[in-house]
């Protein structure tokens, strides 16, 4: 498998590039030749992008105004069209990502190999491996046409590690004409007030479902990962109940996250939740039903009540 150059849209925030654009690095130098970059945010992130392996950044000076998924696809897929482009091109399975990749797709006439956790050699090509079932079986897709190849990866699929590379070279990626496709305006932003750690980068998760009996009881499930230091979560009953908001859901549907302790509450764990929380180093179940599904993943089981077990496991941290 010969892949010359890949190229990897990093997401930032602030100057940062999000952690998912590093594990896509990461993973990137393993697989070609060449790692470069295209952000929005080049020269902030150049430092950081090249501490991981990327050797160049295309700046995509983007109007803050306006949505970005539109100039940023634009701009990759004139790269692409004028055969300046890379062999593949990785982003993650966020919600610009998604934007990006989809309006790329169009621009460059290639499909999307989605919900990627694995990038492998198969038969002498890159290919995506995707689990499929509710994550019990992995299937490895790739692309036949000789075109670019697009890959949308899940978050977590890798872990990042620095290269100790010097700052990433910056070079302008020209936005072409977006006709229609780059009027839409940001008219305003909703950032939703948190404390501790985010769900993406905890290393302790607390996270409760339907075991929990009403939205009220919810409330334990905040206390401890306070006391833990930690993010809380939720399975989807809960927030299609409307007990938690979406950004709390873990799973197929939600969040799939990593840490290194998983505490689940009066979570049976279906198929669709563990597909995003059984990559955890250490998972502790607590559930009254011995039979329950999430016992077959979790390396300490506590059968028993929540609503009796938890206010004891809060009371023990409280008293130390």
């Amino acid at each position: 498998m010969a892949i010359s150059k890949i190229w990897v849209f990093a997401e930032s925030l602030e100057g940062k590039a999000s952690n998912t654009s590093l594990e896509l690095l990461t993973k990137a130098r393993e697989l070609a030749d060449t790692v470069e970059v295209v952000a929005a945010d080049g020269a902030a992130i150049a430092a950081q992008v090249g501490a991981y392996g990327a050797t160049k950044v295309h700046n995509v000076s983007v109007d803050a105004s306006k949505l970005h998924g539109s100039a940023i696809a634009g701009a990759i897929a004139e790269a692409v069209n004028a055969g300046n482009g890379p062999d593949v091109i990785l982003t993650a399975t966020s919600y610009t990502g998604r934007d990006v990749a989809g309006r790329l797709s169009v621009r460059v006439d290639a499909p999307v190999i989605t919900n990627v956790v694995d990038l492998v050699e198969k038969d002498g090509a890159l290919a995506g491996v995707e689990p499929v079932f509710g994550g019990s079986t992995d299937v490895y897709t790739k692309f036949t046409s000789g075109k670019v190849g697009i890959f949308l990866v899940r978050p977590k699929s890798f872990a990042a590690e620095e290269s100790g590379g010097g700052a990433a070279e910056v070079a302008e990626l020209a936005i072409p004409d977006l006709g229609a496709t780059g009027t839409p305006v940001v008219t305003n932003r909703f950032v939703e007030e948190k404390t501790g750690p985010s769900l993406d980068d905890a290393a302790v998760v607390v996270a409760g479902g339907r075991g929990l009996g009403e939205k009220d009881k919810y409330e334990m499930i905040e206390t401890l990962a306070k006391l833990l230091n930690a993010a809380p979560g939720a399975s989807r009953a809960i927030v299609d109940a409307g007990w938690v908001p979406y950004s709390y859901q873990i799973g197929q549907t939600g969040k799939v996250v990593k840490p290194t302790v998983y505490i689940a509450a009066g979570i049976s764990g279906a198929t669709q939740h563990l597909v995003g929380m059984k990559g955890s180093k250490n998972i502790i179940a607590i559930n009254k039903d011995p039979e329950a599904p999430i016992f077959s993943v979790a390396d300490l089981g506590i059968v028993g009540d929540v609503h009796k077990v938890l206010p004891k496991v809060i009371e023990a941290l409280q008293s130390r």
